[in-house]
């Protein structure tokens, strides 16, 4: 399985399923986390291109918004405000860079850095604007995530939402069709680096048995993951997957992506960080990042109490 996992996939995926060197699981299926999906149609009906870089984006809100339709919805309710600090990794992975994001992930940098007050101004550039935000502040704080797919798919209050691949299984509960009325484009770059931001789901061998060895060969191996590849909603960070493998043209779209991306793709920050501080609803980053929305000018106050969460838990 070893010798799978190292010919298969980037250091830093075989890392992620090792402790003290010793390589004990494998990602076998990922979840792809630098995309937005929009409606072609609000789009096309404002004259705007899906854009590539953060000040496109911007200058795109802004053309919708001037045209009568709402550029954004926002799932930031107390119990979804997981979704802000996957904005906030695509905009800080872009800008700082992956060292600088593997270092704030170990809290080896404080959440007081300059690099972190920079990301936060970059996201009140759309967080700060309530008529970008379908119903403002008082309504995207209070919305769920399958609320806010629906939102733009099912109600078409708006032209774009933050949500991983797996947000088709959203769009698929309205009548929008995803690849038709449902398409995605890369997380703008903020920075110099293109985000690629993924969490993931790791096969673990707890026993040392023969059996279990040979089954996690399999899923390290590039048959395992074309084989799953060609029957739809999945992707994976195995780098000899080919993109051809996926059935699905939106996954095909996303890996391509993913792998251009390189060594610079990164694991979802918050999944890193103890519990506490990262998958807690109402606590740690979660709250802090809520309460930025709600007041975005406050980049000071909002990286000291980040700073403040993170020294608890890591502890």
């Amino acid at each position: 399985m070893v010798s799978q996992v190292g010919q298969n996939f980037a250091p830093y995926w075989k890392e992620l399923g090792s402790s003290d060197g010793k390589t004990y699981g494998v990602i076998v299926k990922a979840a792809y986390k630098s995309i937005l999906w929009y409606r072609p149609q609000a789009l096309d009906e404002a004259g705007v291109q899906p854009p590539a870089a953060w000040a496109d984006l911007t200058k795109a809100a802004g053309t919708l918004q001037d045209a009568g339709t709402t550029p954004f919805t926002l799932a930031a309710g107390p119990q979804d405000s997981w979704t802000l600090t996957d904005w906030f990794e695509n905009v800080y992975l872009s800008q700082a860079g992956p060292d600088n994001y593997d270092k704030l992930a170990k809290h080896e940098i404080k959440w007081t850095d300059p690099s972190v007050g920079k990301a936060l101004q970059t996201l009140a550039e759309v967080w700060g604007k309530p008529d970008y935000l379908n119903g403002g502040v008082a309504t995207a704080t209070k919305t769920k995530f399958d609320e806010s797919v629906t939102q733009v798919f099912g109600q078409q209050k708006a032209a774009m939402v933050y949500g991983g691949d797996f947000a088709a299984a959203n769009i698929g509960t309205t009548k929008a069709k995803v690849g038709t009325d449902a398409k995605v484009f890369a997380f703008p770059k903020a920075g110099d680096t293109a985000p690629a931001i993924l969490g993931g789901d790791v096969a673990v061998a707890l026993k040392d048995g023969k059996g279990a060895q040979e089954l996690m060969k399999y899923l390290a191996s590039p048959e395992a993951g074309t084989v799953w590849a060609g029957l739809g909603g999945y992707l994976t960070p195995n780098k000899n997957v080919k993109p051809d493998a996926y059935s699905d043209p939106i996954a095909k779209q996303l890996i391509t992506q993913l792998q251009q991306a390189g060594d610079a793709a990164r694991y979802d920050m918050s999944d890193l960080a103890p519990a506490a501080f990262g998958a807690t609803p109402g606590k740690g980053e979660w709250e802090a990042l809520r309460q930025f929305v709600q007041n975005p000018t406050d980049v000071k106050g909002t990286q000291a109490k980040l700073e403040a969460e993170a020294a608890k838990a890591y502890k």
